[in-house]
Formats: structure tokens, C-alpha cells, sequence
């Protein structure tokens, strides 16, 4: 009778507590806190060995169980559930994980070591336990992947359970392919600054690089991982630490806060530095721009100049080495329009998204990660990341080590199961990619990468090494959907940018030495692919880049120009002279434009611009010949515009009024007449004194006749 009760009250508690084992990870490890009081947590924390090999092989697992009911318990007990019938293929494999109801979990309860008797437990308790097994009490013969679970009974009526995977991995007749397995691991963050000046827009990097922050594990990782594993770094994220090591400030409401130099920036890049000198990397271009959109709004020039930029300050801060012939896009999405501009840039491998580039007919196999896009610049080939082992690197919810590496082993198994099918022996290649501004999990990644080097059908490879062969699927193109495009950074938001982009050329193009924009870097950092989450703050940054384009600009100007100046010219014609004052501590060239608002009052004797070089701190002046129309005077108006060598205008023109005092018909006049007076009076003179000659002459001969 007490029997009967006991096992009436545990009915009921299985019936009240939850369904699924509430253990980090699982699809279900969300129910409400007061739910989870109400049950039992069964855990595992180890497999050994992770994948037997023969028959006789003792298989471990040990784990805790956890009393959450608020009130003692008894008669518990571990047990292992499993099925001699390996999964079919990956889907099943999906269906069994997100499936947690323990009324489906795996129909045999093995004996003898197979389960263990919990002792009385206390409301809150814990207990270790422990499942020993061989492959032959299981019932497994052959390679391949088998469901496994471990639950918590209470008389033999299961209350909760944790599911994992078993792979048995015996000598098979026909030896399995070793698929290669490249492995591209993320370094890719925000801008935080605006300009060059060591202002930065926020200390959030400064977090991200210390402690548990995301920065600093991902240096973790990378003290640890093979030199196989490639690792994609955003420029721009090594130039805003590198500044960061040599001092800077933030800006705050009241103004900047001075930051001294940061240690933890210094010694975050000489670790990376010196764990990844022999590993290959690739630099996104600078920022990581949202080619996409830069694409589609015409943008096309900055695509070109952040890869470019982009090589030269990962060479420079990280890897002498560093690639950019590969690019990894924002979500790793593309459609011709990005693909076809990249290939100009000498971009020759793009790493996308499963859902970017599907097999163009439905596969049950795994396809083929490598394959080949045609562009306007010739074939590209595109790397095509698994979406679930990709997904295991970076899990959505919390899990432990072990279960995802008993997955990760579970999943690359299968995929090599599938080629001992009939026409499957082809050798295929798989990439890893998780999310481009991933926060990844050390512990876990770390695991994750040291057994892919140790499983016997994996060979690690590079990103670089991947290229499409014979086990290569048919792709049905690039798949670019209406929200895809949604998502890019819009025209409203990149027409500012593309006005500062303009504008801050000119600063480049009028310098003697005619070198880069040393606004390059800070515009592209405005086309960023992270601002497409926070506009808000992107447009703030574009607002603080363009006044300090402006401010530049300014530096450069027209002296004695602009409302109320004037210039005079006595006569007909003339020469004005006109300055430019260079403020910059450069030499600059450029040109003088001038030409007449009135030119029936004015010409400007000016056939072409004129070219003018002006020293640093030091200005220049142009003489302009002008002419007055005849019978007139007053005044008349000239713009003035600076240009650039290409002939674009350099700042706004300025007007300048010119005075004229030119002759008029009466004036001219008056002075013919004086003239001809002046003419008469030097005639009359001239036959005076040729008069006075003649009676001289005539006098001196008659006085010579007397003597």
C-alpha cells in the first residue's frame, strides 16, 4: 500500500516537473526559474573515449543528478537510454537534438552497469554518477552515429534526461575520405573613432580587451589554435588599438577625457603578433565596409580604397603576410552587383552564408564547401560555410564542452558516413565560419578546434587551400532576398558620406606630393557594415568627419575676397592681383579660375586656370590682366575659384568687385585736341627757326661780297 502511494506521488511529480532535462544547451534550457525548482537536472560530464573503436571498448559517462523539488526524494535512479539504430543521415540527427520530451527518448534501458541506484536526496542536493557500457551490450556493429541519453527515474518513471551522441568508429572495409576542414575564426569589431586625433567616440574596446572580455578571449584562443586555422582581422579594429597603446582620449558630454597609454592595447597586440606569425590572415577591407550597399549607391571607388588600405595597416600592425584577396562580406551575403566590384579589386574567394548559395537541386548529403561564381572580372570562388558546425563554435544558448564536441564528432562523422555510400568516396571540403562579430567561448573553441585535429576522417586546412573539385555540387547562384537589401546601409544614410568622401579627395589632390586623403580611413570607417545596427550612432560619427573636412578645406583660402571687396584698375587695362593663403604646414598646387559676371563692363585676360605652388604657412599671389569696355567706368564683378590639377573646384567660388576708370569719347577728345595744338606750336616752331637760319646765312654772304 505504501508502495502504491509512493509511486502515485512520483506519477504526479513526473506529471508537474518539466519534461526535459533542464541542463545548459539544450533547445529547452529556458522554462521559468520556478519551473525549474519543481524538477530534477540530470547532467553529463564526461564520455570516454569520445568515440570507441571495438566492440570490447568500456564507454564512461559520468555526471550529477540535482534534487530541484523543494523536498527530499528517494528511490532515484541514472540510466543509460540508447538505440542500435544509427541515425540516417544529419537531419535526423537535428530532429533527435531538438526533440526533449523524455516520452521519445531512446526505447532501451540497459542493464547491468548501464544505470545507478541515487541514494536518499535532500531538497537542493546533488550526486555523482556513473554508466559504464561496451559497444556489444549496446548492440552497435558498425560505424556510424547513435542516439544516447542519460535519465533520472523515480520507480522506473523517467522525470528528466540529457540527450547526447555516440559515434563508433571501428576499421570499416572501406576506408573513409579524410574531408579537409578549414576553420576561419573572426577578429572584426565596431569603429570607435571618429577621426584620426586619437578621439575616440566611446571605451567600449578598452573593455572588450581585458578580463573576460571578448577581445581578450579571442587572443586566448589564438595562443592555443594550429597554424591551420585562418583568422580574418578588420584593419581598422588593429589601428584603434594601436592608438589606443600610444594614448588617447574619449569624448564625453563636457568634452574629452584624456586616457594614458593602454598597456592592455600594447600587450593584446604583441600577443597576437606572436601567436599568429606563422598562421594566415586575411584583412576585411578597412572598417569592413557594407559592400552591398556601397555597391548599390554607387560607392564603387571606396571598396577598392578600403582593401587597399586595408592590407597595408594589417601588414604594418599584425602580419606582414596578411591577404586580401579574400573577403568574408557583412552576414556573409552578396548578390552579382558586390561580387562583380570586388572581383576589381583582385578579390579572387568570398566566404558566405549556406542560405547565400543553396545546391541548386535539394541534397541529402552534405555538398561540397568550394564551387565557382562567375564575375565581370572572371571566376571567383566561393566558400560556402556548414551552417551547423559553424553554429556548434558559437552556440545560441549556453552549453557545455562536452556535448558540443560530442556533436562536432557526431556531425563531421556522419558527413564522412555519407562517402562510404556508393558514388560518395570523393574526398569533400567543409568550413567553419561562425558570425562575423562573434563572442566566442575559449574553453569551448579551443576543444572544438583540438579535436577536429585529432579525428581520423578530418584533415585541418587552410581558408586558402579550399578550392572547388570533384566532389563540387552545382550551385544555384547567388540568392539575395528583399530583406537582404533591407538590411544594407541605406542611400539616406550613405549620401552624406559620400559628399565627405568628395570633399576630403580635395585635401589629397592639391598637396604637392599628390598623396592619399589623410581622411581616407576615417570615411571609410562612416561606411562601416556595423553601422547597419546602429545608424543613430554612424550618423553622429559622419557629423564630426565632415566638419572636420570642412575645417581643412578652410585652411586654404582667398585673401581679400568675399562680400565688400573690392579691387581697382586706373585706365583701360590693368592687372589685379589676387592671394591664396595656405594655412597648411604642406606645400600645396593648385590652379586660379577668374572670370567676369559682367564681361560687357570687364574682361578677364585669363585663357586658363593659372597654376599657383604655395609653401606651407605661406601664400601666393596670381596676377590678372583685366580690361575696362571703352566708355565706361565703375564697377563690375569676377569670381574667383581655386581648382585642383583634374579640374574639380576646390571650395565655393568667391566673388570680388572690380573698380574701373577707364576714358570716355569726350576725354579722348580733349586729348586729341592737345595734341594737335601742341603738334601746330612745334611746326610753327620748327619754320621759325628754319627763317632765322635763312637771313643769318643771307647777311653773313653780303658782308663778305663788301670787304
Amino acid at each position: 500500500m505504501i508502495r502504491k502511494a509512493a509511486l502515485l506521488a512520483t506519477l504526479s511529480a513526473a506529471l508537474l516537473a518539466p519534461m526535459v532535462a533542464v541542463t545548459p544547451g539544450s533547445a529547452a534550457a529556458k522554462p521559468a526559474v520556478t519551473a525549474q525548482r519543481q524538477g530534477y537536472t540530470v547532467s553529463i560530464s564526461s564520455i570516454t573515449p569520445e568515440a570507441p573503436r571495438n566492440l570490447t571498448d568500456e564507454i564512461k559517462l559520468t555526471g550529477t543528478v540535482r534534487n530541484d523539488t523543494g523536498a527530499a526524494s528517494s528511490g532515484l535512479q541514472v540510466r543509460l537510454r540508447y538505440s542500435n539504430q544509427k541515425f540516417a543521415d544529419r537531419a535526423a540527427m537535428a530532429a533527435y537534438q531538438s526533440d526533449q520530451n523524455t516520452a521519445t527518448l531512446p526505447v532501451n534501458v540497459s542493464t547491468r552497469n548501464s544505470y545507478m541506484d541515487i541514494p536518499p536526496l535532500a531538497a537542493g542536493g546533488t550526486a555523482e554518477w556513473t554508466i559504464t557500457a561496451t559497444p556489444v551490450q549496446l548492440g552497435l556493429r558498425e560505424f556510424g552515429v547513435y542516439p544516447i541519453a542519460v535519465d533520472i527515474a523515480q520507480y522506473s518513471v523517467p522525470l528528466a534526461a540529457q540527450r547526447t551522441y555516440l559515434t563508433y568508429a571501428p576499421a570499416t572495409p572501406q576506408k573513409l575520405p579524410r574531408n579537409k576542414l578549414a576553420i576561419a575564426l573572426p577578429v572584426i569589431d565596431q569603429p570607435h573613432r571618429s577621426t584620426d586625433d586619437g578621439a575616440f567616440v566611446d571605451d567600449k574596446l578598452s573593455q572588450s580587451l581585458t578580463g573576460r572580455g571578448r577581445l581578450a578571449d579571442l587572443a586566448r584562443i589564438a595562443q592555443s589554435a594550429p597554424t591551420t586555422v585562418t583568422w580574418v582581422f578588420d584593419p581598422a579594429l588593429l589601428d584603434d588599438v594601436s592608438r589606443m597603446a600610444k594614448g588617447y582620449s574619449v569624448k564625453t558630454k563636457d568634452g574629452e577625457e584624456k586616457k594614458p597609454a593602454s598597456a592592455e592595447a600594447d600587450q593584446w597586440l604583441k600577443t597576437m603578433r606572436s601567436a599568429l606569425a606563422a598562421s594566415p590572415v586575411v584583412a576585411t577591407p578597412y572598417a569592413d565596409p557594407d559592400v552591398a550597399a556601397l555597391a548599390h549607391q554607387g560607392l564603387d571607388t571606396q571598396t577598392g580604397r578600403a582593401i587597399e588600405l586595408g592590407g597595408q595597416t594589417a601588414r604594418a600592425l599584425l602580419n606582414q603576410n596578411a591577404k586580401t584577396n579574400i573577403n568574408w562580406p557583412a552576414n556573409g551575403l552578396l548578390d552579382p552587383d558586390a561580387l562583380d566590384l570586388l572581383s576589381v579589386s583582385d578579390v579572387d574567394t568570398v566566404l558566405l552564408n549556406s542560405t547565400n548559395l543553396p545546391p541548386q537541386q535539394t541534397v541529402t548529403t552534405t555538398p561540397d564547401a568550394a564551387s565557382t561564381l562567375d564575375s565581370v572580372n572572371g571566376p571567383v570562388t566561393a566558400l560556402v560555410a556548414d551552417a551547423e558546425l559553424s553554429r556548434l563554435f558559437e552556440p545560441a544558448t549556453s552549453t557545455s564542452v562536452l556535448l558540443s564536441t560530442q556533436r562536432f564528432i557526431a556531425e563531421t562523422a556522419m558527413i564522412a558516413s555519407e562517402q562510404a555510400q556508393p558514388g560518395q568516396t570523393a574526398p569533400r571540403s567543409l568550413v567553419i565560419a561562425p558570425s562575423r562579430r562573434w563572442n566566442p567561448n575559449p574553453t569551448l573553441v579551443t576543444a572544438l578546434i583540438k579535436t577536429a585535429g585529432r579525428l581520423p576522417w578530418l584533415q585541418p586546412a587552410t581558408l586558402e587551400s579550399i578550392k572547388p573539385g570533384r566532389a563540387s555540387v552545382p550551385r544555384a547562384g547567388l540568392t539575395y532576398t528583399d530583406q537582404d537589401r533591407k538590411e544594407e546601409l541605406t542611400r539616406k544614410y550613405l549620401d552624406p558620406v559620400r559628399d565627405t568622401w568628395s570633399k576630403a579627395q580635395l585635401t589629397s589632390l592639391i598637396t604637392a606630393q599628390k598623396t592619399q586623403s589623410r581622411f581616407d580611413a576615417a570615411v571609410l570607417r562612416l561606411t562601416s557594415s556595423a553601422w547597419r545596427n546602429s545608424t543613430r550612432m554612424g550618423r553622429s560619427v559622419t557629423n564630426v568627419v565632415e566638419k572636420a573636412v570642412d575645417d581643412q578645406l578652410a585652411k586654404i583660402k582667398i585673401t581679400g575676397a568675399g562680400p565688400g571687396s573690392s579691387r581697382g584698375i586706373a585706365g583701360s587695362n590693368g592687372v589685379v592681383p589676387i592671394s591664396v593663403k595656405n594655412e597648411l604646414s604642406v606645400p600645396i598646387e593648385l590652379f586660379i579660375e577668374v572670370k567676369s559676371v559682367n564681361p560687357d563692363l570687364l574682361t578677364v585676360n585669363f585663357p586658363q586656370p593659372e597654376s599657383l605652388l604655395i609653401g606651407g604657412g605661406q601664400s601666393g599671389t596670381v596676377q590678372v590682366p583685366m580690361t575696362a569696355a571703352p566708355d565706361t567706368s565703375g564697377d563690375a564683378t569676377v569670381t574667383v575659384q581655386l581648382k585642383t590639377a583634374d579640374g574639380q573646384p576646390y571650395g565655393k567660388p568667391q566673388r570680388l568687385t572690380i573698380r574701373t576708370t577707364g576714358y570716355t569719347g569726350i576725354a579722348l577728345v580733349i586729348v586729341g585736341a592737345a595734341l594737335t595744338v601742341m603738334l601746330a606750336a612745334v611746326v610753327t616752331r620748327l619754320l621759325r627757326r628754319r627763317s632765322q637760319r635763312k637771313l643769318a646765312r643771307a647777311a653773313k654772304n653780303r658782308e663778305s661780297e663788301t670787304v
